[in-house]
């Protein structure tokens, strides 16, 4: 941002109707309007606060309404950032307070096994949130939602971690562990990924994503190959490779087709094959 960035004021207005259906691309919900308002001071400290050196300062006001065609409310979130300081060094830390509102006209399912009633729900979120600067050698944010949730309570984690022990090599990870204790049940949900990155060269790079699933119980992996043979030409090489924890191991089916006689073998079952994929594009651009 340049050095009179000093306030940041934006205003939206959207009207989605109830037959809008887009060749091309997709819309959060049709049949509402949006109204959201963004509100950002900015302040650049010239002397340091609590002994820190600050970059930056980003004191936020976003509130969001949206609405059915006739008015009627249907969720608002009004998100604030008291505290998001950068430092000189890159690294950032931040707070908020964040209540939120949704009426449920039909019942939601929000886990497996957990449903909502239909209904208006009103609760406050807070989050920390903190990170190290990316220019480090091993860098990532750990963040902490907390608070209500519909009707109960619901803590989130999530975690972004990048080690970086050779310019060629770099290693990502990405993890999110949910906790939620409802009225209408408890549920654990758990997401983890990693991603290795090799730049062999400017033009040749190899991409590969392992992610485990805890809701679906499945373990995917998605490799990427791009060659830039030409400044005009790319190709692309992926594979996708997926394996499913529901197999059973005396008909080699999935559990649901193969035990609906006897769920008691739900106990006993193991990884196997789901699917996998390989694509093949080649690009290039003709001058004349």
């Amino acid at each position: 941002m340049p050095p009179n960035d000093l306030w940041d004021v934006a205003f939206l207005y959207k009207y989605l109707g109830d037959a809008f259906d887009p060749s091309l691309g997709f819309v959060p919900r049709p049949g509402v309007q949006i109204l959201n308002l963004s509100a950002t001071y900015q302040p650049r400290p010239r002397r340091r606060v609590a002994g820190l050196r600050v970059r930056q300062m980003f004191h936020e006001f976003v509130p969001t309404l949206v609405t059915d065609t006739d008015g009627r409310w249907e969720s608002y979130r009004v998100f604030t950032a008291p505290v998001n300081w950068r430092l000189e060094s890159g690294d950032r830390f931040e707070f908020n307070v964040v209540p939120t509102g949704e009426r449920l006209v039909a019942p939601f399912e929000i886990a497996q096994g957990v449903a909502i009633p239909a209904g208006a729900y009103h609760w406050n979120r807070y989050r920390l949130e903190g990170g190290l600067a990316t220019k480090r050698r091993f860098s990532g944010q750990l963040t902490w939602w907390f608070g209500d949730f519909y009707s109960g309570q619901l803590d989130e984690w999530q975690l972004t971690a990048a080690w970086k022990p050779a310019p060629l090599f770099i290693v990502e990870l990405n993890g999110t562990h949910n906790v939620g204790h409802l009225r209408e049940g408890d549920f654990t949900q758990d997401l983890v990924g990693t991603r290795l990155r090799v730049n062999v060269s400017p033009d040749l790079q190899v991409n590969s994503y392992l992610q485990y699933d805890n809701e679906s119980d499945t373990f995917g992996t998605n490799t990427r190959l791009r060659w830039t043979f030409s400044p005009l030409g790319d190709l692309f090489v992926v594979y996708n490779h997926n394996l499913r924890h529901d197999i059973d191991p005396t008909t080699g089916l999935p559990l649901a087709t193969g035990l609906q006689a006897d769920p008691t073998r739900r106990l006993d079952r193991r990884w196997g094959f789901a699917s996998n994929q390989l694509l093949v594009k080649l690009q290039y651009a003709f001058r004349y």
